[in-house]
C-alpha cells in the first residue's frame, strides 16, 4: 500500500490497512520529519518513501490512498502519476471537494478501481449528527444519495 501525507486521517488509514493485514505501507509526505513519526508509531512496518519518488512508490501498491489537501479545490494539484501502479490497484482520494480529483480521473483512465472521499466524510459525520440529534445516520447509498443531491 501507498499513503500519502502524514496527517490524522493517514495515521487512521495505516492503522486501518495494518489491522487488515497489509504486510507494509509505504508513506510519503512532502515534511518528512511528520512521516518520521507515524513510522515511529507503527514501526517497522512502515517505509518512508521521498516524496520526490512517491510516483515510483506506486509500483506494487495494491492500494494508494491520498489524505492530503493537494488536489482539493483551492490547492495545488497533487503531482503523483500512476503509471507505475499494478492492473488491480484501488486508488481513493479523501477530498471531496471536488468529488472527482484529477487523481481519481488519472485511475479510472489506467483502468484502476477508484473511491472518492465522501464516504469517508459521512462516517466522520455520523457520529456528530448522533450526538445532536439522538439518533446515528446509517452510512449507505441512500444516504449519499441525498448528500450528492443538495
Amino acid at each position: 500500500a501507498l499513503v500519502l501525507g502524514a496527517g490524522g486521517a493517514a495515521r487512521a488509514v495505516i492503522a486501518a490497512l495494518l489491522a487488515d493485514g497489509a504486510p507494509a505501507v509505504r508513506l510519503a509526505n512532502r515534511t518528512r520529519a511528520r512521516a518520521e513519526t507515524l513510522r515511529e508509531h507503527f514501526g517497522a512496518r512502515v517505509e518512508i518513501v521521498d516524496w520526490t519518488q512517491a510516483s515510483a512508490a506506486a509500483d506494487g501498491a495494491m492500494t494508494i490512498v491520498n489524505t492530503t489537501s493537494m488536489g482539493m479545490e483551492g490547492q495545488p494539484a497533487l503531482p503523483l502519476r500512476l503509471d507505475a501502479a499494478p492492473r488491480g490497484a484501488l486508488v481513493t482520494d479523501i477530498v471531496y471537494a471536488p468529488l472527482v480529483t484529477p487523481l481519481l480521473v488519472q485511475a479510472s483512465a489506467l483502468g484502476l478501481a477508484s473511491v472518492d472521499g465522501l464516504g469517508m466524510l459521512l462516517h466522520q459525520a455520523a457520529p456528530g449528527f448522533e450526538r445532536w440529534f439522538g439518533v446515528r445516520p446509517e452510512v449507505d447509498d441512500d444516504l449519499r444519495a441525498a448528500v450528492l443531491a443538495k
